[in-house]
Parts: structure tokens; C-alpha cells; sequence
């Protein structure tokens, strides 16, 4: 399989290219240059297959062709040591619970399983290493730095905005040591990101190291979020729910949800989509004129989804070919203050008892608001609530307990190095790594 840019201008490349370059040489983002379709067969007995047995028929249809049958299925099922549930929490609402692995985000999915494919490359070229470059709000940082702890022939460097992120969060990447570097930028989401794309396409930084990115630019990262929408698809049909199926996406870089999208081109038959934004409402305002405009990113209660620019808006413009026609009538969107944020997840917990993290709130919330009759809708409950615990305690009154791998990365011991958000004061710290 090639993988072409989005920007239409740099040379058509593998998936080894792909996921070891993160970014194309015209500063697109990779697009595989086909996707195929699944077999009418495999979602009339989706329902009957494993979380594992399911994913690795997705992985084929995107990898199969580049990676050996049996390292796939490895890669796939060490990735998927853990499930991802539906739970019901409503009258046809369900929460897809995406924080069951290591560090308890969604993210451990595409984190995990960039890393053991990235190492599959590393050794088939017995190549230098390869130094990954990560920027984060929140739940990406901790994700990846445990998905790539002690992996061989990597080094990761995770950036993350100076006092940004949760406290829990922060612990996750910044007490791991080893080969796992957390580098603290004074600034906002979008000027870690900005570091990142800039570093990326510096002739002489790239000619001193091998650079990748673990943002969900890249397409190891972003593409093997599909299989929980096809997860999703099977537990509901296993409870007579998925014909008339509504996904609701918390979004902020929209990997997330271009994954879901992609899983739809190869016949997930989800109905629509739904990106329920924070007060960072760059796509929902799209969506109401087709105007794109890019702004600086706000902090917000739900903070992994303050993002201004969101790089995978790019995919989902190419995957639709530019029509905001086409875009709208099978996404919709919801934008929402950390007022709203507060009473939905009072007004959630108080009702039916289910805790919701602040960004998953976004996505209960936009589902109660635009569920059709006969719909059943699900949502992503994209970290664990306890991640979040200053915040969730103080907004419905209670003491969520800490999970034990949680309180096991707060007794470490913070190291990170402190960045301005400048380029060559990061291009001047790699050049003597």
C-alpha cells in the first residue's frame, strides 16, 4: 500500500515512509491511497468475534500487504491486552469506555501499537535510532511515553504546555526516565505542535537525528483507533441496538474520529458521526459557514481537546473531497462551555450514576441533545474521570477512588526539561542530544 499527501506535492510513499517520516516532505498528512471495503461476511458475524479476532481483520485490510501475517496478529493482540467495553448509561445512550489500558486514555490503542509496528521496521533495517517526537495535551503524552517505555532503538520526547495538563497527567510521562524525555514548553498546545511540525522539516536536525512523530499525524497512530469502532459496532448488534447506530466523538486533533470515519469507507455501517468540541470550536464553526479559520487554542476544563488548528482536519477534507456538502450531511457537531461541561456531568451523575470525565461529557451531552427517535447512540468515554480527580471531585461533590496503576506513576519523581516555545531553542536541545 502507498501512502500519498494531502497537500498533493511531496512523492508517494510506504507505510515504512509513512510512520518513520510522521510528516510528508510538503507538510501533508498521510493518506493511504486506497481503503478496502470489508466483506458483507465479516459484519454479519462481527457480533460472535473478539475485540483481538476483529481488529486484526481491520489491521490486514490497512497493513496486510506490508506486514507479515503472523507479526501483524502479534502486534495486534499484544496491543489489545485490554477491552473496550460499551456500558450503558442512558435510555439508548452507551459509553464506549476507552480507559481500560496502561494509562487509562483511548489513546493507548494507536500508542501501543505504533510503537511495536515502528519497532517491527527498526529491526527488519537494523536501522539508527529513531527519535520520536510527541506534543501533548494531556492524554497523548502519557499514551505514548508508556507505549514506548524500554522499546529498543527508540527515544521519545514528549511536549507538553507548562502548567496545561492535569497533575495525574503530567506524572504519567514526566516520571519515566529511561528512554522517555519530557520537555515542558511555556506556552499553549498549539506551540508544542508547532515545535514539533517545525523540527520535522529542519534540513539540518533531520540530517543530525531520525525523526518521527507519535501525534496522531501519524498514520500508525491514527488508523488503529478504527478498531474500537468496529468494537463498538459489534457489542451493540450483540444487544439488538446497531442498526440505527450514532457514534459521538469528543474532539480535539480529530484522529479520533477520522479513524471512526475511515472504519465507515470500509463498510462500518454507523449512521453518522457526531464531534463534540469544547470551547475550542474551530470544526463546529466550520461546519455552520465552511469556513476553516484556525485560532489560538483556549484552555478549558476539558483540556486534551484544546486544540485551534486541528491538524486531522486535513484527512477528513481530502477523505471527503473538499465538500463541506458532503462533510455535513454525515458529521455533525456541538461545541460546549465548562459551565455546560459542569451541570451535564452533575446532572449525569446525579440521575444515573455514571462519573464522566469532562471530555466525555461533551460527547453525552451533544448525544441527549441530537438523538433521533429510534436511534441508539454512543459516545467515547475517552479517559478514566479519576485522571481528572481535582476536578471531577469539586464539580460532583465526591472522592473518586484513584486506580492503582494511577497512584502507582504519582510516587515518581518529576524530571522534564523547560522549553520556551521558540524554535531554536528546541532545534539547539536536539542538535546536542
Amino acid at each position: 500500500m502507498k501512502y500519498y499527501s494531502t497537500n498533493k506535492q511531496a512523492p508517494m510513499a510506504t507505510l515504512q515512509e509513512a510512520v518513520v517520516k510522521g510528516l510528508a516532505g510538503d507538510r501533508g498528512l498521510y493518506m493511504p491511497e486506497r481503503i478496502k471495503q470489508l466483506p458483507s461476511s465479516f459484519f454479519e458475524h462481527i457480533d460472535q468475534m473478539t475485540f483481538q479476532e476483529l481488529s486484526y481483520t481491520v489491521a490486514d485490510a490497512f497493513f496486510g500487504e506490508d506486514v507479515a501475517a503472523d507479526d501483524l496478529r502479534r502486534i495486534v493482540y499484544d496491543t489489545l491486552s485490554f477491552d473496550c467495553p460499551v456500558v450503558q448509561v442512558d435510555d439508548n445512550i452507551y459509553s464506549l469506555e476507552l480507559f481500560h489500558g496502561p494509562t487509562l486514555a483511548f489513546k493507548d490503542v494507536g500508542a501501543r501499537f505504533m510503537a511495536r509496528l515502528l519497532q517491527y521496521f527498526i529491526r527488519q533495517d537494523a536501522g539508527e535510532r529513531v527519535n520520536v517526537l510527541v506534543a501533548t495535551s494531556g492524554d497523548t503524552g502519557s499514551a505514548v511515553a508508556n507505549g514506548f517505555l524500554g522499546v529498543e532503538g527508540i527515544h521519545v520526547y514528549v511536549l507538553y504546555p507548562k502548567g496545561k495538563v492535569s497533575p495525574i497527567q503530567e506524572c504519567q510521562f514526566t516520571t519515566l526516565g529511561r528512554n522517555i524525555t519530557a520537555i515542558e514548553v511555556d506556552g499553549v498546545f498549539d506551540d508544542c505542535q508547532a515545535l514539533v511540525k517545525k523540527a520535522f522539516l529542519d534540513r539540518q536536525l533531520n540530517e543530525h537525528m531520525r525523526l518521527t512523530s507519535a501525534n496522531s499525524i501519524n498514520v500508525a497512530r491514527f488508523l488503529p483507533q478504527a478498531f474500537y469502532y468496529f468494537n463498538a459496532y459489534a457489542r451493540m448488534k450483540a444487544l439488538g441496538k446497531a442498526d440505527n447506530m450514532v457514534m459521538c466523538v469528543p474532539s480535539g486533533n480529530f484522529g479520533n474520529i477520522t479513524a471512526g470515519l475511515f472504519g465507515v469507507e470500509m463498510g462500518l455501517p454507523i449512521r453518522r458521526f457526531i464531534a463534540a468540541n469544547n470551547a475550542n470550536d474551530i470544526f463546529y464553526n466550520y461546519l455552520q459557514t465552511g469556513r476553516y479559520e484556525p485560532k489560538p487554542s483556549k484552555q478549558t476544563l476539558a483540556n486534551a481537546m484544546d486544540v485551534g488548528d486541528p491538524s486531522n482536519f486535513a484527512r477528513v477534507y481530502d477523505l471527503y473531497g473538499g465538500s463541506h456538502e458532503r462533510i455535513t450531511s454525515y458529521i455533525g457537531g456541538a461545541t460546549y462551555t465548562d459551565d455546560a461541561i459542569r451541570e451535564t456531568m452533575r446532572e449525569c451523575h446525579a440521575r444515573t450514576g455514571y462519573v464522566l470525565d469532562p471530555h466525555g461529557a461533551c460527547g453525552y451531552r451533544a448525544l441527549r441533545e441530537q438523538l433521533r427517535p429510534g436511534e441508539a447512540g454512543v459516545f467515547c468515554e475517552t479517559a478514566h474521570p479519576a485522571k481528572f480527580k481535582e476536578k471531577v471531585d469539586e464539580i460532583l461533590g465526591i472522592d473518586i477512588a484513584i486506580p492503582d496503576r494511577l497512584a502507582a506513576f504519582m510516587k515518581g519523581q518529576k524530571q522534564s526539561v523547560a522549553m520556551t516555545r521558540e524554535f531554536d531553542d528546541f532545534k539547539a536541545f536536539l542538535l546536542k542530544e
